[in-house]
C-alpha cells in the first residue's frame, strides 16, 4: 500500500488549495479514505472521510463548511478542497486507509497559511 499526497504549499489567509492523494497497492474503490491533519505541537485530527460506497464525505463538526472531500476511483485519487483558509489551518495533511485492520498513512503534504 502506498499513499502519496501533494498540493500543499504557502497560501494567504482566505485562499484555497486542493490536495490530492494517489493510492496504489490495493483496490482503491473498495475502501473509505480519510484526510487528517497535524498542526505544530498538536495531535493529529480527522478532517474528512470519503466513503467507498457512494463517494459521500463525512466531516467532524469542527471541519464542516470550508473543506470538501471527493474521490476519483478511475484515478485512484482522493482530494481535499480547502477554501477560506485560516492561519490555524496550517498543518501537515495526511491521507489514510485502513485495510485488514492496518492503518496506512502517506508522508503528508505541508499547508502553510500566512500573509
Amino acid at each position: 500500500v502506498q499513499l502519496v499526497e501533494s498540493g500543499g504549499g504557502l497560501v494567504q489567509p482566505g485562499g484555497s488549495l486542493r490536495l490530492s492523494c494517489v493510492a496504489s497497492g490495493f483496490t482503491f474503490s473498495r475502501y473509505d479514505m480519510s484526510w487528517y491533519r497535524q498542526a505544530p505541537g498538536k495531535e493529529r485530527e480527522l478532517v474528512a472521510t470519503i466513503r467507498s460506497v457512494n463517494g459521500m464525505t463525512n466531516y467532524p463538526d469542527s471541519m464542516k463548511g470550508r473543506f470538501t472531500g471527493s474521490r476519483d476511483n478511475a484515478k485512484n485519487t482522493v482530494y481535499l478542497q480547502m477554501n477560506s483558509l485560516k492561519p490555524e489551518d496550517t498543518a501537515v495533511y495526511y491521507c489514510k486507509v485502513v485495510r485488514n485492520g492496518i492503518h496506512y498513512w502517506g508522508k503528508g503534504t505541508l499547508v502553510t497559511v500566512s500573509s
